[in-house]
């Protein structure tokens, strides 16, 4: 064995190691947001119960929140949760919950450090994908394995990069975590390919340009699947409460502390229409690549048709939103229908559709 190569086996065993070791961390995390959501006291939570029943959504209808918490014309504001979405017209006036720490000191204690595993996490994974690229001299996303190591890793870099620019998306801390370790415990057992070089086809700095982008706008994609899910949720228990029927318990204390359905579902809608024009430049590389590496741009090869169907999928939503006013659950389940595509895209048509795009390195 050559000194090179006896390199590139040790950069790969560490890269074993690290994701390993990332997801031990992430696990952690996963823990720390189950004690920020079941510790988290329940005593402020009650404010939104309050301002989700008709009576006092029509009361706070009119009033007028001032910096300091002042309020005008005499009329009752709540002081917690400060933050109230206003939907179209015909929406409910709902509050945002206060989190999944109830406005708990102690459950916003457990929810700091989940986050801090959660970035301790990233770092170990973004340096398991480094470490991998460095073992093989290239894009480290030549088969699924590495894919998914490097969507993981992009998706909670994005995750993060909100909590940074201050977007109150802590929310999401806990389905993010579990979602990422059901993706590294697949990759790590069913996924994993060893080491190797790419095929002809791959080796191309298309590899950067093209799957970067396809990895990025599914990380991105999730996050705005992940609020439109949530906001189908929030947005039944709304409806039922302004009904006035008594949602069960588990729902009162779960529902009761997320966002209003309708900063879901603006949250969703925005994320999904930021990603979107990457997403169709990463089929106009795509066909770029394809048509240096087997002479056409176009040939309706399984991968291709599924991305053009993802791009239909979210050109539909994103067109319903913009011109025919969809907006709700409409809207949330074509959104869904969208993800939905783009998973069967990646896992579907690489795992079970021969094609010119099969790189999946499962046996």
């Amino acid at each position: 064995m050559t000194i090179a190569a006896a390199t590139n086996e040790n950069l790969a065993h560490i890269s074993n190691v690290l994701v390993y070791s990332a997801m031990a961390v992430y696990t952690l995390a996963f823990l720390a947001h189950i004690a920020e959501w079941v510790l988290g006291s329940r005593s402020k939570v009650g404010r939104t119960a309050a301002a989700l029943t008709p009576a006092a959504s029509a009361a706070a209808a009119p009033a007028v929140r001032v910096r300091g918490g002042q309020q005008a014309a005499g009329t009752a504001v709540l002081d917690k949760p400060a933050v109230v979405t206003r939907g179209a017209a015909g929406a409910r006036n709902v509050p945002d919950g206060p989190g999944a720490a109830g406005g708990d000191v102690k459950g916003d204690l457990y929810g700091r450090v989940a986050v801090s595993l959660t970035t301790l996490g990233f770092l170990l994974e973004a340096g398991g994908v480094v470490a991998r690229a460095l073992s093989v001299q290239r894009a480290p996303w030549g088969n699924m394995y590495e894919f998914s190591l490097t969507f993981s890793t992009v998706a909670v870099g994005a995750y993060l990069a909100f909590l940074v620019a201050g977007k109150n998306v802590r929310w999401l801390g806990l389905p993010l975590v579990t979602t990422i370790l059901l993706d590294l415990g697949l990759a790590t057992t069913w996924l994993y390919t060893e080491s190797d070089q790419l095929v002809p086809a791959l080796d191309s700095y298309w590899l950067w340009i093209h799957v970067s982008t396809a990895i990025f706008c599914g990380a991105v994609f999730y996050i705005g699947a992940v609020a439109t899910l949530l906001y189908l949720f929030r947005d039944a228990y709304e409806a039922k409460v302004a009904r006035g029927e008594t949602p069960s318990a588990f729902a009162r204390s779960v529902m009761e502390r997320l966002p209003a359905a309708a900063t879901f579902d603006k949250l969703a809608y925005r994320v999904n229409a930021a990603v979107f024009p990457l997403w169709t430049f990463t089929i106009i590389a795509g066909a770029i690549w394809a048509g240096d590496a087997w002479g056409r741009y176009w040939g309706w090869d399984p991968k291709e048709v599924w991305s053009f169907i993802t791009w239909i999928a979210y050109a539909s939503y994103l067109h319903a939103r913009a011109t025919v006013g969809w907006k709700g659950r409409k809207a949330a389940y074509l959104a869904l229908v969208a993800f939905g595509c783009w998973l069967f895209n990646y896992y579907g048509v690489n795992i079970w559709v021969d094609g010119l795009h099969s790189y999946a390195g499962v046996e």
